[in-house]
């Protein structure tokens, strides 16, 4: 069986191994790791989930059917000239770097490839990230179904065409850190209402992941879910009150679309300090 190779040790990529081992869709020594400079880093890799890590780049790229770039956005020039005359258009590059182009990557590799960007999140480690995926036109219908599968063995997998990824960023990229400064804002409430926090992380918790299982098996939309716990005059509109007065649905909205923008800016600033470096 050919190896998964991924180049780069940061906490994508390891969120992406440990899903991958964890969910039994490859074992450890069909995964091969490198990186830049870090071998502390590559040997808690290996320690931690048994994969094959090696400062030889020529070694972790060849004969590898997908190879994963999970380094630093500021590093993707240095990373792809490293193994840039061990990869060959059989190979699959999978992206997962915030703000670099299909096109860019290309330019970098200077040779036609099959490119698939994806934008997962850190819950790739428990097997619950929202992927979305875009792929350039080299990229055929096998190669696809290839890191669809790859990818659902960590989550959810949603196509979208590249120039969506930016709002993907925003959304679900960055989405998980939303929610954990909600949760964060929930269990300082409790602990102001008499809570001890260990019981409100747990009420706190299950009430997110009730919430989510709702919002993917009904059909109902999230307004009307809404709508159907709050009781005029009850404790639920109280608060949604609050809510509102504070303009939290806008300040959401103005989280989502800076978050987007700033996925914008940075893959303009990468591309031209990548091209202008390669060149």
């Amino acid at each position: 069986m050919k190896h998964i190779a991924f180049v780069g040790a940061g906490s994508m990529a390891e969120a992406i191994i440990n899903g991958l081992i964890s969910g039994g869709v490859c074992l450890p020594e069909h995964i091969k790791v490198t990186n830049r400079s870090s071998i502390e880093r590559l040997s808690c890799l290996n320690q931690a989930y048994g994969v094959s890590v090696t400062k030889n780049k020529q070694e972790t790229v060849e004969g590898a059917s997908i190879i994963i770039l999970a380094m630093k956005p500021k590093d993707v020039k240095a990373g792809i000239e490293s193994i840039r005359d061990y990869v060959d258009s059989s190979q699959v590059i999978i992206s997962v770097l915030a703000g670099i182009s299909s096109e860019t990557i290309r330019e970098l590799f200077g040779k036609e490839l099959s490119i698939i960007r994806a934008m997962p999140n850190t819950s790739a480690a428990i097997q619950r990230s929202a992927t979305a995926l875009a792929c350039n036109s080299a990229v055929t219908a096998d190669q696809l179904k290839q890191a669809t599968g790859l990818f659902e063995a960590i989550g959810t997998v949603t196509r979208v065409l590249e120039h969506q990824l930016d709002a993907v960023t925003g959304l679900s990229g960055s989405g998980p850190a939303y929610v954990y400064y909600i949760a964060e804002a929930l269990e300082k409430a409790a602990a102001e209402t008499g809570l001890e926090k260990e019981t409100a992380k747990a009420l706190i918790a299950q009430t997110l992941l009730g919430a989510a299982e709702m919002l993917l098996s009904s059909p109902k939309e999230p307004a009307l879910l809404r709508k159907e716990v709050t009781s005029p005059g009850g404790t639920t509109e109280a608060g949604i009150e609050k809510l509102e007065e504070y303009q939290v649905s806008e300040a959401i909205a103005a989280c989502i679309n800076r978050a987007t923008e700033r996925s914008q800016e940075l893959r303009e600033i990468f591309a031209k300090n990548a091209l202008k470096e390669h060149i």
